[in-house]
């Protein structure tokens, strides 16, 4: 084995070291440009979308510039760690050979990995939900916090995170597109005036659409829609809302909490489960037997 000496040290880094240096240079330059200018365009592109608010589009830009900036950070890792691998005299091509008879190989088994991928290509192109959306995809509901090809990732109101693949989502049901709705069954006592009830309902749904705090919340007043059930213990009342994206359980909170104390000051009751219990009518006094 040939001895290293010095010279030959300085002369493999002045023809190989310095291009070496050049590699990782672009390749960090690259990974800022990237970091930098990608948020700024995919705003751009995203401004032309029809029919999305600014929380939307701001919500499928933040999603984009995830994926995409993950996708382009391991594709200028790779290949400057390839180009730097061939500069110091490994043989790139018999590593790519041995990686190809390897990925066949790995293939047959990677047919999930497949088809989470697959899975997640559409759900981002068909912009089925965004990071920051409320879903529930296979099961599980929660806040989207991360969408990869692979996977996506909720937490739910426990604090509990869900890593979901993407390929075993058949269904998502995104809790926040474009807008979300009240959605609200308040119950009255059968004998309550239920067209007093409706008033006040309307009332407070509309006193509270035009408070300061909500009125830019509320899209339309929270209103009833109609006497949606006659239960076993009072008699249910619908009340429809819209409202801005995820605010839709902020919004119910406060309007129970107006309802609570309108119908305390009118009389109204919400009735609460109870049970009658008859036993039929009294026996007759049957004249007694004399001895």
């Amino acid at each position: 084995m040939p001895e290293l000496s010095w010279a030959a040290v300085v002369t493999w880094l002045i023809d190989h070291g310095i291009r070496i240096l050049i590699i990782v240079v672009v390749a960090a330059v690259l990974w800022f440009a990237l970091n930098k200018f990608l948020p700024p365009i995919m705003g751009r592109l995203m401004t032309t979308t029809k029919g999305e608010s600014k929380e939307g589009i701001k919500k499928r830009k933040d999603t984009l510039v995830g994926i995409l900036g993950g996708i382009g950070r391991v594709f200028i890792v790779t290949v400057a760690i390839m180009m730097i691998l061939d500069e110091a005299g490994v043989p790139i091509a018999s590593i790519l050979v041995g990686l190809g008879i390897a990925g066949v190989a790995i293939g047959f088994g990677a047919q999930y990995l497949i088809r989470d991928i697959i899975a997640g290509i559409f759900i981002i192109m068909e912009n089925q939900y965004r990071v920051g959306d409320v879903a529930r995809v296979a099961g599980v509901a929660g806040l989207v916090e991360q969408i990869t090809l692979r996977k996506t990732v909720l937490r739910d109101l426990d604090g509990i995170v869900h890593h979901v693949p993407n390929g075993e989502i058949r269904v998502a049901s995104n809790f926040t597109r474009h807008f979300s709705r009240v959605n609200l069954n308040i119950s009255v006592s059968y004998g309550t005036d239920l067209d007093h009830a409706i008033s006040v309902i309307n009332r407070v749904g509309k006193e509270l659409a035009e408070d300061e705090k909500w009125r830019k919340v509320i899209k339309t007043p929270p209103q009833v829609l109609r006497v949606d059930n006659l239960g076993d213990s009072g008699i249910d009342i619908k009340i429809l809302g819209d409202v801005k994206p995820i605010r839709q359980w902020d919004v119910m909170g406060e309007l129970r909490l107006r309802l609570k104390k309108a119908f305390d000051a009118e009389g109204i009751e919400i009735p609460w489960p109870h049970t009658k219990v008859y036993f039929g009518d009294p026996l007759p006094d049957f004249p007694k037997k004399k001895d």
